[in-house]
This record gives structure tokens, C-alpha cells and sequence, in this order.
């Protein structure tokens, strides 16, 4: 048995040398004169408009409208799993995503000294977050509408949140669904999509009459397809606009959700602030070499 524990040890201290060899090599081959590789995502995104307003890259003109600043040279992706691959793969690329998406493939950084997380989140000391909030016109809700949205709202579909790594609105009563019969189209944002699949499948095994069907396309269109009537229920990664509402859709927040800066996880990059951010995305800093400047 001490021979094998020896073997063990050995395989163990030999695959961690192999590791931390491949991560130093990584390192090694990240030549920080190239150019950063600045991902966006399109127009209509909740996630980039949140982005913007967060880190100052949404900027008044003279006349006071709003402008977003963001570098020409960014190439755009037109959703959450887009960007964590262009990202994934471009050692010299920064992008953002929902921090509810983040996976190993690539790394989030610090900002302002503090890493991403639900908790970092949840107690305010991550100031780069938002609300997730779906749209409804609530004078054409259907009784299996207004089920669904009383399940994501009760202490049930706030475990859903919570299980699937975003951040609880609070503790709601426990679910009891009136079994009310039809089918929900449910629209919108990238970024709340993947929770909203979750959300729709514990929904169905409770509520077997109702029918959910999820397209992902962004937050604008989540809004204004549900003002239109073609979703019953629009996803939206950001607060609704003054524009929107004033068109008698309501906006109700029902998770909270960190936006996580993202990069290849060749580069060695640990930590921005939101100075350096704010650079970057508006074409000031274009190297990463010039963020030592910084």
C-alpha cells in the first residue's frame, strides 16, 4: 500500500509539474505588444447597455444624448455563448458576460480589486451587476402567463436562481400552481435565457397543462416584441428604458446578475480597474503592454 501511495504521490507531483509547466509556457508565448482584440455585443443587448452606463462608456454629447463610445474596432457578437468562444479562442481578446454564464473556457478578472461572484455580488461589493427583468403587458397576461410569472417570483423559482449560480430577489411564499392550461412564448435576452430554460422546465414537471416555448434573441426585441404581443413574456438583462414603459409595458426584476470581464485564459492578465475597462473599450488603450502605463 506504501508502494502505491508512492506511485500515487509521484503521478500526482508529476501531472502538477506538467500543468503548472503548460500554464507557465501559456504565459511565456502572451506577448503583450499586440494588439487587444476587443469584443462587444450588438446593439439591442441588455448586457452591453448595462455594460456602457456601468464602466462610463456610455457618454452625454453636447446636446446631452446619450452616445456609447465603444471602439469601432471591436468586433461584435451577437450573443452570450459567441462571445465566450471568440474569447475562448484569441488569447489577446477581453469580451463580458453574464456572470451567471461564466464557465471554465475562459477567465474572469478582477475589477477595482475584486473578483466576480454571487456573494461579491449579493453584498455590493462587485459594482458591476444588473438586474434580470422579464416585460409583460399586464392587460393581455394569460391566466397561464400570470402562473408562470407567480412561479418565478415564489420561493421555488428563486431556488431555480439561486441553483443556477445568479442572484436571488428574496424569499417568496411556496408555489402552488392554479393548472392553468396554454402556451407561453417567452422572448428576449441571451444572457437570461439560459435561466429562463430552467425556470420553464421545473414550471412544466409542476404545471403539465402549460407549454413554454424560449426564443433567444436580445433584450430590445425581448421588450418590444412583447409591447407588439408576438411574446407573452420578454426577457430583459437590463432595467427597462422610459421609451418602453411609456408604452405600457412593465418591467419585474426577478434575479440579480454580475457581468463578468472576460479573458483567454493564456493571458496572464489577473485584475483591471474600471479606469483600464473604460480604456480599452473606447479605443484609448489598444495594447496590452499599455495597461502597465495605466
Amino acid at each position: 500500500m506504501k508502494k502505491i501511495a508512492k506511485v500515487m504521490t509521484a503521478l500526482s507531483l508529476s501531472a502538477a509539474c506538467v500543468a503548472g509547466t503548460a500554464f507557465t509556457a501559456l504565459a511565456e508565448e502572451f506577448d503583450n505588444t499586440n494588439t487587444i482584440s476587443v469584443q462587444s455585443r450588438e446593439d439591442g443587448s441588455g448586457t452591453r447597455g448595462a455594460f456602457i452606463e456601468l464602466f462610463g462608456i456610455e457618454q452625454e454629447d453636447e446636446e446631452g444624448n446619450k452616445v456609447d463610445m465603444t471602439t469601432a474596432e471591436a468586433a461584435i457578437t451577437n450573443s452570450t455563448s459567441v462571445m465566450m468562444t471568440a474569447v475562448a479562442n484569441d488569447v489577446y481578446a477581453i469580451g463580458y458576460i453574464s456572470l451567471g454564464s461564466l464557465d471554465d473556457t475562459v477567465k474572469a478578472v478582477k475589477i477595482d480589486g475584486t473578483a466576480p461572484s454571487v456573494e461579491a455580488v449579493a453584498d455590493g461589493s462587485y459594482k458591476i451587476a444588473r438586474p434580470f427583468n422579464i416585460a409583460v403587458m399586464e392587460d393581455t397576461l394569460t391566466p397561464v402567463d400570470q402562473d408562470f410569472i407567480n412561479y418565478i417570483l415564489s420561493a421555488d423559482g428563486q431556488a431555480v436562481i439561486t441553483e443556477e449560480g445568479y442572484i436571488s430577489i428574496g424569499e417568496g411564499e411556496a408555489f402552488e400552481s392554479d393548472m392553468s392550461e396554454g402556451k407561453i412564448v417567452v422572448g428576449g435576452s441571451s444572457s437570461v435565457s439560459p435561466v429562463m430554460e430552467k425556470l420553464a422546465e421545473a414550471y412544466q414537471a409542476i404545471n403539465t397543462n402549460a407549454e413554454i416555448e424560449i426564443q433567444t434573441t436580445d433584450s430590445t426585441t425581448g421588450v418590444s416584441n412583447a409591447i407588439e404581443g408576438t411574446y407573452n413574456i420578454g426577457m430583459a438583462s437590463r432595467a427597462l428604458k422610459d421609451t418602453e414603459t411609456e408604452q405600457g409595458v412593465t418591467g419585474i426584476t426577478i434575479a440579480n446578475d454580475g457581468i463578468a470581464v472576460i479573458v483567454n485564459n493564456g493571458n496572464p492578465t489577473e485584475e483591471l480597474t474600471s479606469e483600464q475597462v473604460l480604456g480599452i473599450y473606447t479605443g484609448e488603450i489598444t495594447t496590452w503592454d499599455a495597461l502597465a502605463a495605466e
